[in-house]
């Protein structure tokens, strides 16, 4: 991705405080778990699934989700592919930068063009930070089914221009660490498959797969698929 670059006369300042102490403080590895698939293909209910079991299990883990950060950071951004661009470049900086304050990151964006999620690899892999492509690989027709907003009905029927997996591409992973079908399996267990990953490649210390089944909060017990 080729960012043009107005910054000048700018210095990086070094903190006082290094990673490996920051880590330490929190008794865990920062790092990035990107979610990336279709609209309504399930990701942003793993995502939130999957922050609160890692809290529920003590690990400080937080979501950047699509939608919420368009109500702010991203929320002079539109649709056209530049603008998606955008909004990629800016998501993967800011979970770099929580990567690198020690958290587990979630991100739950549909990010449907393969440069920007290799952008976003290469960045947190530059500063040596975990970064892990979850691939949602839920077929059109189920997302079509669940779609909350209706939006895949609108763009159908041409009242909603530029829509990913209708008359926008989207272009799925080549080589993700992980693929997760939510038509095949509840979040619980897609989340349950995730935390085991993550500690068979050490982002996780062994021994945090409790016994115990994966609980959604009471409040997030009716949240559909999207």
């Amino acid at each position: 991705m080729d960012v043009k670059v107005n910054a000048t006369n700018v210095v990086w300042h070094f903190s006082q405080i290094g990673r490996e102490e920051r880590e330490a403080l929190l008794n865990q590895r920062g790092g990035t778990l990107w979610l990336t698939g279709l609209p309504s293909s399930g990701k942003s209910t793993t995502a939130y699934t999957l922050e609160y079991e890692l809290n529920r299990r003590g690990f400080f883990a937080y979501v950047l989700d699509g939608d919420n950060v368009r109500h702010g950071l991203n929320k002079d951004l539109g649709f056209s592919a530049s603008e998606r661009q955008e909004n990629i470049r800016r998501v993967a900086e800011v979970a770099k930068l929580f990567a690198d304050a020690g958290i587990i990151i979630i991100t739950s964006f549909i990010s449907p063009y393969r440069k920007e999620r290799d952008f976003a690899r290469r960045i947190h892999h530059d500063s040596d930070l975990n970064f892990v492509e979850i691939f949602m690989d839920t077929p059109i027709e189920i997302c079509e089914r669940r779609d909350p907003k209706c939006l895949y009905a609108k763009a159908r029927r041409g009242e909603l221009k530029g829509f990913t997996g209708v008359d926008d591409p989207y272009e799925p992973p080549l080589s993700p660490e992980m693929v997760a079908r939510t038509d095949e399996h509840p979040p619980e267990s897609i989340v349950a498959q995730i935390i085991e990953f993550l500690e068979s490649v050490g982002y996780l210390p062994v021994g945090s797969q409790q016994s115990s089944p994966v609980y959604r909060p009471a409040a997030a017990s009716g949240l559909k698929a999207i």
